[in-house]
């Protein structure tokens, strides 16, 4: 096997760098944890979920995670208005690598 050169490698370049890309920040793995448990979720309900966070926050989060199309938004035309989030296929296909992390998480967690 031929070593590979530190030199000649970019971190951006490799499919961790882009999974990265797509749950970093404080939020967005808590917010798709959220809807691997609960599947269809309001606004509402994330922020009371996630506790302390603003709206503003929750909502670049959100749109992020759909512009990724990794959440879906299906809203309502109704007064009051009517939004909900659930996982895309391609976030569903995330969340294999996330109850992994999790697994993980509580299998090594001091006790």
């Amino acid at each position: 096997m031929i070593k590979p050169y530190i030199e000649n490698a970019n971190f951006e370049d490799t499919g961790f760098s882009y999974t990265l890309s797509l749950i970093s920040g404080k939020h967005k793995m808590v917010i798709l944890y959220c809807l691997m448990e609960f599947e269809v979720v309001r606004f509402n309900e994330l922020r009371r979920y996630l506790k302390k966070i603003s709206d503003k926050t929750l909502a670049a989060n959100l749109k992020e995670l759909e512009k990724d199309q990794l959440i879906l938004r299906k809203e309502y035309p109704q007064i009051p208005p009517k939004v909900e989030y659930s996982l895309s296929e391609r976030g569903k296909s995330l969340m294999k690598v996330l109850d992994q992390l999790c697994i993980w998480g509580e299998n090594n967690r001091p006790r």
